[in-house]
């Protein structure tokens, strides 16, 4: 979804990808799902789990971001995955369980200062004003608690848990930099963004989702809706030599059960469901690597932690396609 003045939000500090990157060296295909034949996507997500809410805004966006952070440590560690809950708590500047905008999620995040890992606060599948199945009996305010906390085993005699804040050290991410590329930057500046910097947000229309079955959505009456109202994430492109038709590889968040194993298909360079419109992205600031242990009970914390600081491609952009387009021959 897109709300008004979208487009006048930014922080963009670095070069874009697209004004150093060759068009003659982009590669044929490229997927973030198989590069040099290692994966550097995160876990795939369901948004309706434990029931409905439209946080489609707030799945997409922080795949991306996680995704980005798994390519700037080499695929290497344990997946780090991002706190959708706590935007859905903390940044209903952004949206909630009925829409809301990605770059309004990275404006937040960045000004806020962090999004917390999601072992501080999974994903309930509530916002403020959700009033279904679960969501009246679960605190989805914004404080320490539900930003990051954990719960103790009831007290004899008590059916309750306590649940203590974690107030201090706890892992997280921050966004150094966003923005958005429209139809007027054309197809080269998404694929040069996802190449180099990794996946981006975007904005499709839902209908033809409903009912895909797999393979390429290809140019037609009900693809060519550009009316945007769900959000995705481009995770790579390929090309079909039978058909002779480039397309876009895209992650959604409706789990794995639907699509491709969680992915679909869109011929690429005819914004077909409006994909190539509205796409944003984020570039991470730091992460957390290691950090000084809490006790199980949430005590004994410390401010002190590693952050890993991310490195943006243009600092050596030379060493960085190279290596691109080396792991790309592999895949």
């Amino acid at each position: 979804m897109k709300f008004h003045g979208d487009e006048l939000l930014s922080h963009i500090v670095s070069p874009l990808p697209h004004t150093y990157m060759d068009p003659t060296k982009l590669p044929k295909r490229f997927f973030w799902g198989n590069v040099g034949g290692k994966s550097y996507l995160t876990h795939m997500l369901n948004q309706h789990i434990p029931q409905y809410c439209g946080s489609c805004w707030a799945h997409s966006g922080m795949s991306a971001l996680a995704d980005r952070i798994k390519i700037a440590r080499n695929g290497q560690g344990h997946d780090i995955n991002l706190s959708i809950q706590f935007l859905l708590n903390c940044g209903s500047y952004a949206g909630s369980c009925h829409g809301g905008s990605t770059i309004r999620a990275y404006q937040f995040i960045h000004d806020n200062g962090f999004v917390p890992y999601d072992t501080c606060a999974p994903y309930l599948a509530c916002s403020q004003e959700s009033k279904s199945g679960i969501c009246p009996y679960v605190d989805t305010t914004c404080s320490p608690r539900t930003t990051c906390s954990t719960c103790q085993h009831p007290q004899p005699g008590q059916d309750t848990c306590i649940c203590s804040p974690i107030d201090v050290s706890f892992p997280n991410a921050t966004v150094a930099e966003f923005g958005m590329y429209d139809l007027d930057d054309g197809v080269f500046a998404i694929q040069a963004e996802i190449f180099l910097r990794g996946p981006v947000k975007a904005s499709v229309n839902a209908g033809p989702l409903q009912k895909y079955h797999g393979g390429i959505l290809l140019d037609s009456t009900i693809t060519r809706n550009t009316t945007h109202n769900h959000g995705v994430s481009i995770v790579g492109w390929d090309n079909d030599e039978t058909l002779d038709v480039p397309y876009w590889i895209v992650r959604n968040s409706w789990g794995e059960y639907w699509g491709e194993m969680g992915f679909f298909r869109v011929e690429m360079g005819r914004n077909l469901l409006g994909i190539e419109a509205h796409v944003t992205w984020a570039v991470p600031g730091t992460f957390t690597v290691s950090n000084f242990p809490c006790l199980k009970d949430g005590s004994n914390c410390r401010t002190k932690r590693t952050q890993d600081r991310y490195v943006d491609p243009s600092h050596n952009p030379n060493v960085v396609i190279q290596r691109r387009l080396r792991q790309a021959r592999l895949s």
